[in-house]
């Protein structure tokens, strides 16, 4: 099989909420469709769909709260970039979990949650390197 992922869909309360945090607040370019945001990202999709029908369509119950066993993360070319990004996502009223600091395998990262909950790390790695749209190259 081809090793890839195409599509990230995140389950969200409040859809507008969540619409407004990622387009409005990142400036990310959303399509809706219906009961459904999606934003185009280097090589893959982010969607934001409503938690209950998101579970519904998996079959298994929407309850659940604290780590879901899973973190996304956003690089960042430089350590200040990640300083900038973490400031910027407290204006918008995200939760900034674990504030940016050296990390024990030579990078610099910080953790958030978006409105939902989801856990996003922002994290400098100088052992990558981003191309010019910021796409990981290993």
């Amino acid at each position: 099989m081809n090793p890839r992922i195409n599509v990230i869909t995140l389950g969200v309360e409040d859809l507008q909420r969540s619409l407004a945090f990622y387009s409005e607040g990142l400036g990310w370019k959303a399509q809706v469709q219906g009961d459904i945001a999606l934003f185009q990202l280097n090589g893959v999709v982010l969607a934001l769909y409503p938690r209950e029908a998101l579970a519904m369509d998996a079959g298994v119950p929407p309850e659940g709260q604290g780590f879901r066993g899973m973190a996304l993360a956003y690089n960042c070319k430089e350590e200040g970039e990640v300083d900038s990004f973490l400031s910027h996502i407290r204006t918008l009223g995200a939760n900034v979990v674990k504030p940016a600091q050296k990390t024990s395998w030579g990078g610099y990262s910080g953790y958030f949650s978006d409105p939902d909950g989801h856990l996003w790390e922002v994290a400098y790695n100088p052992f990558w390197e981003l191309d010019a749209e910021g796409n990981i190259r290993l």
